[in-house]
């Protein structure tokens, strides 16, 4: 499978990490807490037709690959940016699969009018659990027993949380419109985990590879006994460590971005795969990277708490790894009673 990039994919890396160093800096990531959402942010966002990328060609949208989603993903990890872009990139894309009622969803959102989002976790009551931008959506897509529902997030209770992430506890609208029933509800429910599970861990990528660099960077600066530390094996061999893994983790990513083209049948394997080492390699990255830091690190003002915070909240959106390394075992093996 040949992982490099085109020359408009690296364009699109280009376009979005100059935005992001402009939109995302440490002082705005942290002006946007504890709501964990930038209002200016997410507008410079959607100028650049975050939703519309998507969005196949036939229901209006660019038809992006999920590569080059994945790949401003990585960007958005990088910049911890305080927007929902992987989860109403999923919930768009989740409508257009979806047709018929969806179709009316899907234009509020490509105009702007609506925030909706996506929850990646089941739902058998009357309430939808850690809604990722669940704080600050208009709708939530999920499935609620056997049904794939739009319904309203009017009635939420807003979750605190170290992450800084606007997540939301959700109560179902009774009147929320039916999607899909059935096997096929529960089947584009799934699809969009996939693709929710990918980003994700392009994401997580992203965070850890960035939090690899800002402790290099230190260890650079940082003396003791006259040399930097960063010359200390106890330094630099946990940091080297740490960027192999995010290396192994950012291949695992975008392998499973590819194979929403290339390799279908194994979407669902790769997909969990990459997300459950990319948490690991992701929170290692920045506890590795907040050690280099000493005591520095562990005070709020340090720009690798940032990292270190999101790279754990944004994980427990959907569980613990071992959450994800089942999903695993049932798309290999089949799933047990």
């Amino acid at each position: 499978m040949d992982l490099s990039l085109s020359d408009e994919q690296r364009q699109l890396v280009d376009s979005f990490a100059a935005l992001y160093a402009r939109e995302s800096t440490s002082e705005r990531v942290r002006a946007a807490e504890p709501t964990g959402f930038d209002a200016a942010l997410w507008l410079a966002l959607r100028e650049t037709g975050v939703v519309e990328m998507a969005v196949p060609e036939c229901d209006g949208g660019w038809g992006a690959s999920v590569l080059e989603l994945a790949l401003l993903a990585e960007q958005h990890g990088r910049a911890i940016g305080s927007a929902p872009v992987i989860e109403v990139q999923v919930a768009a894309g989740l409508l257009a699969a979806c047709g018929g009622p969806g179709a009316e969803l899907l234009a509020t959102a490509m105009s702007g009018q609506k925030l909706i989002t996506f929850a990646p976790r089941r739902s058998h009551g009357s309430e939808l659990g850690m809604v990722p931008a669940g704080a600050v959506a208009d709708a939530v897509i999920a499935l609620v027993g056997d049904r794939l529902v739009a319904s309203s997030t009017a009635e939420r209770t807003v979750v605190g949380n170290l992450g800084a992430l606007p997540l939301a506890d959700v109560a179902i609208d009774p009147h929320a419109v039916t999607l899909a029933e059935g096997a096929q509800a529960i089947a584009l429910h799934s699809s969009a985990l996939d693709r929710w599970l990918t980003l994700t861990a392009a994401a997580l990528v992203g965070i850890g590879g960035r939090a690899v660099e800002v402790g290099a960077q230190y260890a650079q600066q940082r003396k003791a006994f006259g040399v930097a530390i960063g010359s200390f094996q106890a330094v630099s061999h946990p940091l080297a460590d740490s960027a192999t893994a995010v290396d192994g983790a950012r291949l695992l990513a975008f392998e499973a971005a590819c194979a929403f083209t290339d390799e279908t049948p194994r979407v669902t394997e790769l997909s969990a795969m990459a997300f459950a080492f990319a948490a690991e390699s992701a929170r290692d990255a920045t506890r590795t990277s907040l050690h280099v830091h000493g005591g520095y690190g562990f005070g709020m003002e340090a720009d690798v708490q940032l990292y270190y915070r999101r790279a754990r909240g944004l994980t427990l959106v959907y569980g613990d790894p071992l959450t994800a390394l089942d999903r695993v075992a049932d798309a290999r093996y089949g799933a047990t009673g």
